[in-house]
């Protein structure tokens, strides 16, 4: 049948019907066109569903590493720090002191040890005999005799009888001194003149251990109060081992623990010198552990007047730090070299060819050293901080009992006065290492670590900013705090263990926590943990200008290493550093 015909001359129904379907299809096409409809269709919805293909998902992925790569974290972060330590005897009580003994026709009594640091007084003094003359700063002659006393107490009991008006130490031993010399204010040490740093004098060789943390539970010998005992200290200390865990056991000396270790194969460990450690590390089994020649800024030799005779006595002190000084720049000179090893052979008896072979366990500081040493607030291996980290290690283990100032005994005056002479304040700086730019793989590869420090930073999540500031609600004030306000403290243990181990690398080693894992790609928290470890190197050479960059490398580790497999889930924990120390050179 044919619709379009019309009944009674007009048209038909069907076409009015048919008509008006076709005007709404056109309005509702133009609808359409318009986006008159999206109220009922969100675009969103209808693309969801109709556009998820193999590009869709890129771009999802792509959205999903722009999104935050840790969850936030209402959890204010603390950081906590306990030590326990074991308490050990102390030294022996001074017998007897008294005002110094008169300078018996001009000549200072100067005592010093068996050491390659003394080398410079050795030849200045020609020997060490009274023979030649000193000027002093006031044009009068004087003369030095250099007294041998190897034994400290032996030293120290000397110095507080007046038998010697100068007396010598590594700065870590001077506060365990003052536990008797502070009794009496005529005999408080007044240190003018640091002589050297251990060059590689000093060392830990370790028997089935291969870093200092795997000393924890095993037994170490070595000299009680010595230099050697506060190498070990710092070393254990600052590889996470609480000197509590260790088993010690104390000789008389260095050699004798050296003599110890090698009979005695229960034994894992000894700290000793030169030329000892050195034999003992080519024994089959055996390791260098670490020695000062990689810890380079952390045994300081001095030497210290008596107060009395400080006061009496200063142009002659002055004579002294200038001859000392003058003769560092002498020994330079391989032929002057020859000869205090003569002098030095004689004086210790021993051959001289063995006395020079050990004038390199020890590095002379010159007045710019000195002056960095003495005066620079802001070295982080200067004598302020070698000087408080002694006392607060052996105030931990029961060996002081009260603390004295280190202003108490620094006495800066003639390093100063010294920096108006051309001579002394032209000199430089010698004892810097030049590092070059290393890839974490190939610093790993060539030398097993040191030790390993864990400090923490704790960060904001998803921010690499260490000195974060947050609004935090206190009753009816919002106010700004530093998210952790430890950063700075935890910065100078860093900065100070980056000095005092000042040739070796430091691998700077940043984590997130894995509270995003799974709903972001790995690149995201990989980039996160390098932005943390690339922040703390930054502020660590822009606080401490004598830190070399080139010595920090920093590491990405992502929320692959939680601080602790037991409890992976504390994240404010897991966002954190790690501090790591290699060998400049495999050892």
């Amino acid at each position: 049948m044919d619709t379009t015909k019309t009944t009674g001359g007009g048209p038909k129904p069907a076409f009015w019907i048919l008509l008006v379907l076709c005007v709404l299809g056109l309005i509702g096409f133009a609808g359409y066109k318009g986006g008159w409809f999206e109220f009922l269709a969100p675009e969103g919805k209808k693309d969801d569903i109709a556009k998820i293909d193999a590009d869709e998902l890129a771009k999802l992925q792509a959205g999903a590493a722009k999104a935050d790569a840790e969850a936030p974290d209402g959890n204010a972060p603390t950081t906590v720090k306990e030590y326990n330590f074991v308490p050990s005897a102390k030294l022996p009580p001074v017998e007897g002191t008294a005002s110094y003994k008169p300078l018996q026709k001009g000549v200072v009594r100067f005592a010093i040890n068996v050491w390659a640091g003394w080398a410079p007084i050795v030849f200045a003094n020609d020997g060490f005999q009274p023979g030649k003359e000193w000027t002093a700063a006031d044009g009068k002659k004087f003369k030095v005799e250099l007294v041998l006393i190897d034994d400290p107490v032996a030293m120290r009991d000397s110095y507080a009888a007046g038998n010697v008006h100068i007396g010598w130490a590594t700065l870590d031993m001077v506060p365990l001194f003052l536990e008797e010399l502070r009794k009496d204010s005529r005999v408080m040490p007044r240190v003018f003149q640091q002589i050297d740093w251990s060059n590689g004098g000093d060392g830990i060789v370790g028997r089935g251990v291969e870093n200092i943390g795997d000393l924890r539970g095993k037994t170490v010998v070595l000299a009680q109060n010595s230099p050697s005992h506060y190498f070990l200290l710092n070393a254990l200390i600052n590889a996470g081992v609480q000197p509590a865990e260790v088993n010690f056991k104390f000789t008389a000396d260095a050699f004798q623990a050296a003599a110890a270790f090698n009979a005695d194969k229960n034994i894992s460990a000894v700290v000793s010198w030169a030329p000892d450690i050195y034999n003992l590390a080519d024994v089959k089994g055996n390791k260098l552990l670490v020695t000062t020649q990689t810890a380079n800024k952390l045994i300081a030799d001095v030497w210290f007047a008596r107060a009395d005779f400080a006061k009496d006595n200063m142009p002659i002190l002055e004579g002294i730090v200038r001859g000392i000084f003058d003769a560092m720049v002498a020994l330079k000179d391989d032929a002057n070299k020859q000869k205090v090893a003569s002098l030095l052979g004689k004086g210790y008896s021993i051959q001289p060819s063995e006395a020079l072979a050990m004038l390199g366990d020890a590095h002379w500081t010159n007045y710019a050293e000195n002056r960095e040493f003495f005066m620079n607030q802001n070295n982080p291996a200067n004598f302020e901080r070698t000087w408080e980290t002694a006392y607060y290690l052996y105030k931990k283990i029961g060996q002081v009992a009260q603390k004295t100032a280190f202003d108490q005994v620094m006495d800066f005056s003639l390093i100063q006065k010294l920096g108006k002479d051309e001579k002394y304040a032209s000199q430089k700086d010698e004892y810097t290492v030049t590092f070059t730019p290393r890839a974490v793989s190939a610093i790993k590869a060539e030398s097993g670590e040191i030790l390993t420090k864990t400090v923490v930073i704790h960060f904001f999540p998803n921010s690499s900013e260490i000195d974060k500031v947050i609004e935090v609600q206190e009753g009816e004030k919002t106010v700004k705090k530093p998210y952790d306000p430890n950063v700075g403290f935890v910065l100078e243990e860093i900065g100070k263990l980056a000095a005092q181990y000042g040739a070796s690398r430091i691998i700077i080693e940043g984590h997130t926590d894995a509270s995003m894992k799974g709903q972001v790609p790995d690149s995201a928290v990989k980039d996160l943990s390098t932005q943390r470890a690339n922040a703390v190197k930054e502020a660590l050479v822009n606080k401490y200008k004598t830190l070399q960059p080139n010595q920090f490398t920093a590491a990405g580790m992502g929320w692959d290493v939680p601080a602790d497999d037991n409890d992976a889930g504390n994240h404010a924990k897991n966002r954190r550093v790690e501090v790591k120390v290699y060998p400049l050179e495999a050892q």
